[in-house]
Protein backbone atom coordinates (compact mmCIF):
# COMPACT_ATOMS: atom_id res chain seq x y z
CA UNK A 1 0.00 0.00 0.00
CA UNK A 2 2.50 2.68 0.87
CA UNK A 3 4.62 1.73 -2.28
CA UNK A 4 1.16 2.62 -4.34
CA UNK A 5 0.65 5.50 -2.56
CA UNK A 6 4.41 6.91 -3.07
CA UNK A 7 3.83 6.32 -7.19
CA UNK A 8 0.43 7.76 -6.61
CA UNK A 9 1.75 10.83 -5.12
CA UNK A 10 4.25 11.05 -7.84
CA UNK A 11 2.05 10.91 -10.37
CA UNK A 12 -0.64 13.44 -8.27
CA UNK A 13 2.92 15.57 -7.87
CA UNK A 14 3.09 16.00 -11.48
CA UNK A 15 -0.48 16.00 -12.44
CA UNK A 16 -1.01 19.57 -10.34
CA UNK A 17 1.49 20.98 -11.56
CA UNK A 18 0.85 20.68 -14.98
CA UNK A 19 -3.01 21.93 -14.20
CA UNK A 20 -1.13 24.23 -11.74
CA UNK A 21 1.03 25.81 -14.85
CA UNK A 22 -1.67 25.34 -18.06
CA UNK A 23 -4.10 27.64 -15.58
CA UNK A 24 -1.56 30.34 -15.24
CA UNK A 25 -0.44 30.64 -18.82
CA UNK A 26 -3.89 28.92 -20.75
CA UNK A 27 -6.25 30.20 -18.55
CA UNK A 28 -4.79 33.46 -17.61
CA UNK A 29 -5.69 32.30 -13.98
CA UNK A 30 -2.93 33.17 -11.32
CA UNK A 31 -4.93 32.89 -8.42
CA UNK A 32 -6.08 29.07 -9.28
CA UNK A 33 -2.77 28.24 -10.69
CA UNK A 34 -1.22 29.53 -6.84
CA UNK A 35 -3.86 27.23 -5.41
CA UNK A 36 -3.93 24.26 -7.70
CA UNK A 37 0.13 23.90 -6.43
CA UNK A 38 -0.29 24.96 -3.12
CA UNK A 39 -1.94 21.66 -3.10
CA UNK A 40 1.16 19.73 -4.06
CA UNK A 41 2.12 19.89 0.23
CA UNK A 42 -0.62 18.01 0.99
CA UNK A 43 0.77 14.54 -1.14
CA UNK A 44 2.95 14.46 1.49
CA UNK A 45 1.08 15.18 4.77
CA UNK A 46 -1.10 12.57 2.76
CA UNK A 47 1.89 9.77 2.45
CA UNK A 48 3.01 10.95 5.95
CA UNK A 49 -0.27 10.39 7.43
CA UNK A 50 -0.79 7.19 6.05
CA UNK A 51 3.09 5.90 6.64
CA UNK A 52 2.32 6.71 10.44
CA UNK A 53 -1.46 4.86 10.63
CA UNK A 54 0.78 1.52 8.83
CA UNK A 55 2.99 1.50 11.64
CA UNK A 56 0.48 2.41 14.18
CA UNK A 57 -1.50 -0.50 13.20
CA UNK A 58 0.84 -2.49 13.68
CA UNK A 59 3.14 -2.89 10.15
CA UNK A 60 6.48 -3.94 10.65
CA UNK A 61 9.12 -1.35 9.70
CA UNK A 62 10.74 -1.73 6.13
CA UNK A 63 11.93 -0.51 3.07
CA UNK A 64 9.01 1.14 1.99
CA UNK A 65 8.63 3.15 5.14
CA UNK A 66 12.11 4.46 4.53
CA UNK A 67 11.11 4.96 1.19
CA UNK A 68 7.89 6.79 2.19
CA UNK A 69 10.77 9.49 4.78
CA UNK A 70 13.35 9.58 1.85
CA UNK A 71 10.60 10.45 -0.77
CA UNK A 72 9.39 13.52 1.68
CA UNK A 73 12.10 15.09 2.91
CA UNK A 74 12.91 15.26 -1.46
CA UNK A 75 9.97 16.47 -2.06
CA UNK A 76 10.18 19.31 0.47
CA UNK A 77 13.36 20.27 -0.54
CA UNK A 78 13.78 19.51 -4.06
CA UNK A 79 10.25 20.63 -5.10
CA UNK A 80 10.18 24.01 -5.43
CA UNK A 81 13.08 24.03 -7.23
CA UNK A 82 11.44 21.72 -9.69
CA UNK A 83 8.31 23.52 -9.63
CA UNK A 84 10.51 26.83 -10.38
CA UNK A 85 12.39 25.13 -13.01
CA UNK A 86 8.84 23.37 -15.16
CA UNK A 87 7.47 27.08 -15.24
CA UNK A 88 10.45 28.66 -16.48
CA UNK A 89 10.31 26.22 -19.58
CA UNK A 90 6.66 26.36 -19.48
CA UNK A 91 6.22 29.73 -19.43
CA UNK A 92 9.13 29.84 -22.59
CA UNK A 93 7.29 27.16 -24.58
CA UNK A 94 4.12 28.05 -24.44
CA UNK A 95 4.02 32.08 -23.01
CA UNK A 96 6.48 33.62 -25.41
CA UNK A 97 8.62 34.42 -21.88
CA UNK A 98 12.06 34.13 -21.65
CA UNK A 99 14.36 31.41 -22.03
CA UNK A 100 15.48 29.38 -19.33
CA UNK A 101 18.60 30.24 -17.49
CA UNK A 102 21.21 27.69 -17.68
CA UNK A 103 23.59 26.90 -15.13
CA UNK A 104 26.75 28.41 -15.40
CA UNK A 105 29.67 26.60 -17.33
CA UNK A 106 33.10 27.74 -15.33
CA UNK A 107 34.85 29.21 -12.76
CA UNK A 108 33.82 30.46 -9.38
CA UNK A 109 30.32 30.91 -10.78
CA UNK A 110 30.19 27.18 -11.44
CA UNK A 111 31.35 26.41 -7.69
CA UNK A 112 28.76 28.31 -6.34
CA UNK A 113 25.79 26.81 -8.34
CA UNK A 114 27.08 23.10 -7.16
CA UNK A 115 27.35 24.82 -3.43
CA UNK A 116 23.40 25.65 -4.15
CA UNK A 117 22.90 22.44 -5.64
CA UNK A 118 24.75 20.14 -2.85
CA UNK A 119 23.08 22.54 0.03
CA UNK A 120 19.04 21.23 -1.07
CA UNK A 121 19.91 17.42 -1.60
CA UNK A 122 21.76 17.91 1.88
CA UNK A 123 18.38 19.28 3.45
CA UNK A 124 16.55 16.75 1.34
CA UNK A 125 18.64 13.98 3.06
CA UNK A 126 18.34 15.50 6.17
CA UNK A 127 14.47 15.80 6.18
CA UNK A 128 14.82 12.30 5.40
CA UNK A 129 16.96 11.06 8.37
CA UNK A 130 14.77 13.10 10.44
CA UNK A 131 11.90 11.51 9.59
CA UNK A 132 13.35 8.46 9.76
CA UNK A 133 14.38 9.33 13.24
CA UNK A 134 10.63 9.94 14.29
CA UNK A 135 9.55 6.90 12.74
CA UNK A 136 12.57 5.06 14.77
CA UNK A 137 10.97 6.68 17.64
CA UNK A 138 7.49 5.93 16.97
CA UNK A 139 8.35 2.39 16.92
CA UNK A 140 10.23 2.15 19.59
CA UNK A 141 12.70 -0.19 20.37
CA UNK A 142 9.79 -3.40 20.43
CA UNK A 143 10.34 -3.39 16.74
CA UNK A 144 12.83 -3.88 14.20
CA UNK A 145 13.86 -0.75 13.04
CA UNK A 146 17.40 -2.12 11.06
CA UNK A 147 15.63 -1.33 7.70
CA UNK A 148 14.61 2.67 8.87
CA UNK A 149 18.44 2.73 10.24
CA UNK A 150 19.82 1.59 6.34
CA UNK A 151 17.85 4.39 5.33
CA UNK A 152 19.62 6.80 7.52
CA UNK A 153 22.92 5.32 6.45
CA UNK A 154 22.28 5.88 2.55
CA UNK A 155 20.58 9.73 3.45
CA UNK A 156 24.60 10.20 5.10
CA UNK A 157 26.18 8.70 2.15
CA UNK A 158 24.43 11.01 -0.29
CA UNK A 159 25.38 13.71 1.91
CA UNK A 160 28.88 12.35 1.74
CA UNK A 161 28.77 12.54 -2.03
CA UNK A 162 27.14 15.79 -2.09
CA UNK A 163 30.18 17.46 -0.26
CA UNK A 164 32.27 15.60 -2.29
CA UNK A 165 30.96 16.81 -5.23
CA UNK A 166 30.89 20.26 -4.67
CA UNK A 167 34.20 20.54 -3.33
CA UNK A 168 35.67 19.28 -6.57
CA UNK A 169 34.61 22.18 -8.34
CA UNK A 170 35.67 24.45 -5.66
CA UNK A 171 39.42 22.72 -5.63
CA UNK A 172 39.35 21.96 -9.42
CA UNK A 173 37.31 24.76 -11.06
CA UNK A 174 36.18 23.84 -14.48
CA UNK A 175 38.27 26.38 -16.90
CA UNK A 176 36.99 27.56 -20.51
CA UNK A 177 38.94 26.84 -23.32
CA UNK A 178 41.53 29.49 -22.51
CA UNK A 179 44.34 29.36 -20.04
CA UNK A 180 42.10 31.33 -17.38
CA UNK A 181 38.77 30.63 -16.51
CA UNK A 182 36.29 33.20 -18.64
CA UNK A 183 34.00 35.41 -16.47
CA UNK A 184 30.63 33.90 -16.15
CA UNK A 185 27.09 35.22 -17.13
CA UNK A 186 23.86 34.07 -16.89
CA UNK A 187 23.45 31.72 -20.13
CA UNK A 188 20.06 31.24 -21.59
CA UNK A 189 19.02 28.43 -24.29
CA UNK A 190 19.70 30.89 -26.96
CA UNK A 191 23.29 31.50 -26.07
CA UNK A 192 23.90 27.44 -27.38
Amino acid sequence: MIITLIIICEVGFWVLLGIGLSLRYFARMPRASMAVLLCEPLLEVLLLVVTAIDLKNGAEPDWKHGLAAVYIGFSVALGPQLIKWADQRFAHRFAGGPPPVLPPKYGKARAIHEWKTAARWIVASAIAMGLLQGAIWYVGSDGDIGSLQAWQQKMLFLIGINLVWAASYTLFPKKGSGDHAPVDKPRSYSDR
